[in-house]
């Protein structure tokens, strides 16, 4: 591992521990060269996990994409921003849990409506208005009805 200060390879590690999320591991190192300590994290790397959208076109998937849509649907809502976290951390458990190489984007979204209802009904109505593209009133209502009889 290169040191960030002055580039040198000459480094070595000096504490490991669980990092806060459990997923990766956390690295205090000490260069040899200069005597500065910098921190690291050790993650396991993952196969990526292709999205086929509704056009059949295929990307990469985004984590970001998927925080950008549950912040939209939480914002002015009383959730807050680790509860938000962990609302995509467990989304992102339930997708790759599907052990596919390539997840349709409708599988995400109702999987992300699923644990959103879970968490805030108002953010799941908001995010289902957008993903389900209601057309007029009356397909909101159905699906308010639908919410309200489960």
């Amino acid at each position: 591992m290169k040191c960030p200060f002055c580039n040198s390879d000459n480094t070595r590690v000096i504490d490991s521990r669980p990092a806060d999320d459990n997923t990766s591991i956390r690295r205090r190192r000490l260069c040899d060269n200069c005597g500065k300590r910098f921190t690291t994290y050790e993650k396991v790397e993952t196969i990526p996990l292709i999205v086929i959208k509704k056009d059949n076109t295929r990307q990469q998937y985004e984590r970001a994409k998927v925080e950008a849509g549950i912040l939209r649907a939480c914002h002015k809502r009383q959730i807050s921003v680790d509860m938000i976290s962990h609302l995509i951390d467990t989304i992102e458990v339930d997708i790759f849990n599907l052990e596919e190489k390539e997840v349709s984007s409708s599988e995400i979204g109702e999987i992300v409506m699923n644990r959103l209802l879970e968490l805030d009904p108002v953010a799941y109505v908001r995010f289902a208005s957008v993903y389900r593209e209601f057309k007029d009133v009356n397909t909101f209502m159905d699906e308010l009805k639908k919410m309200v009889d489960n």
